[in-house]
């Protein structure tokens, strides 16, 4: 039997009632018998009368996801008054009563994330158990806060119910004389639109950082560092002086704001917040079936990583450069971070990004990106600045194009661009197989594979914007063949990154001659331990660039 999380055992034979009365912290109580072996439990602890009722049929919950425990220890995040009967037995998943809320089940999710900690699922035990036989399991009642009716559905639908489950809901439903909810998603949504949360309480250790990672903590003093960035700063240089710009404008259908500069012994540090519509951004999330819970993109293809940030309203890649009283200042180094108001209330990013938001007003109704640029003085003194104007220029974006396929010399492939819409053919003029020495790689301690394929190619016309191809194989991984624990292990991609080879996203093309009609374009593959003997399929990308470059002033 479980130990309530306020102290109340339910292994106590009734004979032992003042034991129980202490644990409970009161002698008012009153208790009731149940049971075969006739256990006293404190009746203000049970709640439900329904779950008395339950646990006299000695029934088990454990094939549906709420297995008993003997300790029933509580998290951070469970709230005071809390009577833990079952746990699923990840993630520190509870369900329990609620001192105050009657015979109402909830459940208590410690990886969820504030504020979304806890949920009612039931409006007493009874509806609890009818959810459970409509679902075959409490995973789906306890997740369904977070889904659509679709979602709901799809998760009963690629979870079948096992042999233990069904022998389990034919026992429920004998013993406690039950059918399955009709509509339980609805039910679901229902009962937790209308519940006030504010109403559940908490202890102390809710707000206590070392037990809740998500509780909320105090922004640190705001200091901004030419060697630093939106976490912190290394080297001994001092916290850069704030200029105040407030510049704001429209460009590549953005609106901007320059809320200040620093300036720091080295240079001057600039913030850039990108203003993002949170429709668009809501929008981009459904079309790619994303939630705060699917951060991971590890299943999706290389093709589907390109299309998914070229997509991304968050997403903007672009170069800086400053007029300063006439001279110009590069960018050195620069970070961002983000900001999503369509996460879940409580579920933020990055920490920081709130700071951020909030130190410059900056409406938190919206989606912000906010990029922090260095540009290094012109000269070993920072200079009185009397003129200060911003040149924004876009940098390419990755489209993927079509795959396709080719055998050897005189083979060709037309496509169209897909911002211009011209028609370019694409021509093999050579191909051949070849090797990389193994010495070429400076390792002794990984085997990698040498093997890869060249092909030289023209276009017709010569593209004025760049147009590259890309091998869809991600290649072979190396072989660790002198073992060094600790260090790293290069990924399938890393073998590509060798000389011409290849880069940061695999293999790349290398262009020969002058910028005339039919110059030589030349392309290797991944590289493989054995020569590859069909095919090779490769993936056209092209770098498109939307927007012109544009200046404002700032001083």
């Amino acid at each position: 039997m479980p130990i309530f999380s306020n102290g109340c055992r339910g292994d106590f034979c009734s004979k032992n009632v003042q034991n129980i009365a202490k644990r409970c912290g009161s002698n008012k109580h009153e208790f009731v018998e149940y049971g075969v072996k006739g256990i006293g439990i404190c009746g203000e602890c049970v709640m439900d009368k329904i779950y008395q009722k339950f646990l006299r049929k000695n029934i088990s919950l454990a094939p549906m996801g709420v297995e008993c425990r003997e300790d029933n220890t509580p998290y951070f995040c469970t709230p005071k008054g809390a009577s833990i009967f079952g746990w699923t037995g990840v993630d520190g998943i509870h369900f329990c009563f609620i001192r105050g809320f009657g015979g109402m089940v909830f459940s208590v999710s410690p990886m969820n994330g504030a504020p979304n900690y806890v949920h009612p699922l039931a409006k007493d035990f009874l509806d609890f158990l009818r959810l459970i036989l409509a679902c075959g399991s409490a995973a789906a009642v306890e997740q369904g806060w977070m889904w659509d009716e679709t979602q709901f559905e799809t998760f009963l639908r690629e979870n079948p119910l096992t042999q233990a489950q069904r022998q389990a809901m034919e026992e429920i439903s004998e013993k406690m004389k039950l059918t399955p909810m009709e509509q339980p998603w609805a039910y679901l949504k229902a009962l937790q639109s209308a519940f006030d949360y504010s109403r559940i309480r908490y202890t102390e250790d809710y707000d206590d950082v070392t037990r809740n990672p998500t509780a909320e903590q105090a922004p640190p003093e705001w200091k901004v560092y030419f060697e630093g960035n939106f976490w912190g700063h290394h080297g001994k240089d001092r916290a850069g002086k704030e200029i105040r710009l407030d510049a704001q404008f429209d460009w590549a259908g953005y609106h901007w704001v320059v809320p200040a500069a620093y300036s720091c012994g080295k240079g001057l540090v600039v913030d850039f917040c990108m203003q993002v519509e949170a429709e668009t951004i809501r929008s981009f999330m459904e079309k790619w079936k994303l939630n705060w819970e699917s951060a991971s993109c590890g299943n999706i293809t290389r093709e589907q990583q390109m299309q998914m940030e070229w997509d991304s309203p968050l997403c903007f890649p672009f170069d800086s450069r400053l007029e300063l009283n006439g001279k110009t200042l590069q960018t050195s180094h620069g970070c961002s971070v983000g900001f999503n108001p369509c996460l879940p209330a409580g579920i933020i990013c990055e920490l920081e990004a709130k700071w951020t938001v909030d130190q410059y007003g900056l409406n938190p109704s919206y989606g912000w990106v906010i990029y922090r640029n260095a540009f290094p003085w012109k000269g070993k003194r920072p200079p009185e600045i009397k003129s200060l104007s911003l040149t924004m220029e876009q940098q390419p974006g990755q489209v993927p194009g079509p795959r396709f396929k080719v055998h050897g010399p005189g083979d060709s492939l037309t496509f169209s661009h897909p911002a211009s819409g011209e028609t370019y053919t694409l021509a093999v003029q050579e191909m051949e197989r070849q090797t990389i020495p193994q010495g070429s790689f400076g390792s002794a301690r990984w085997l990698y594979p040498t093997h890869y394929t060249a092909m030289s190619y023209t276009f017709s016309p010569e593209p004025a914007e760049n147009i590259t191809l890309l091998d869809c194989d991600e290649g072979d991984r190396p072989v660790e063949i002198a073992p060094e624990e600790g260090l790293f292990r290069p990924d399938a991609t890393a073998a590509c990154s060798v000389g011409i080879i290849g880069g940061a996203d695999g293999p790349t093309a290398i262009v020969f001659g002058e910028s005339s009609p039919g110059k030589l374009h030349t392309v290797c593959s991944a590289l493989h331990f054995e020569p590859v003997q069909d095919d090779i399929e490769w993936r056209v990308v092209f770098h498109v660039k939307q927007f012109e470059e544009a200046s404002f002033s700032l001083i």
